[in-house]
């Protein structure tokens, strides 16, 4: 027995501003019940008893903590650059201007 029909989808296609063709509507209309009846197995199995869950699993934080470090001198990273010029990187004029 189909929940969602044919019309449904046209209509939130439209709302949506999104232009189906004839066999999409009809082809959305049994992939939606598909959605719906999915959802409603889901719904049978949740009870008072099973709390809500967002993961399957426990999850953790896996970050270190943020330490402050000490910054690295200017002249180590000024080391790696292609071209400097007094403590900072040298790049291309890009905009025409002096």
């Amino acid at each position: 027995m189909s929940t969602i029909s044919r019309a449904e989808v046209a209509r939130v296609a439209a709302l949506a501003r999104i232009e189906l063709r004839p066999e999409e509507l009809d082809r959305f209309a049994g992939e939606l019940d598909v959605i719906v009846d999915a959802i409603a197995k889901v719904s049978e199995v949740a009870t008072a008893d099973v709390p809500a869950t967002s993961h399957p699993l426990p999850l953790t934080n896996v970050f270190r903590d943020d330490v402050p470090e000490p910054a690295l001198p200017v002249a180590d990273v000024m080391a790696g650059a292609p071209s400097a010029e007094d403590g900072r990187f040298a790049v291309p004029q890009i905009l025409g201007e002096e």
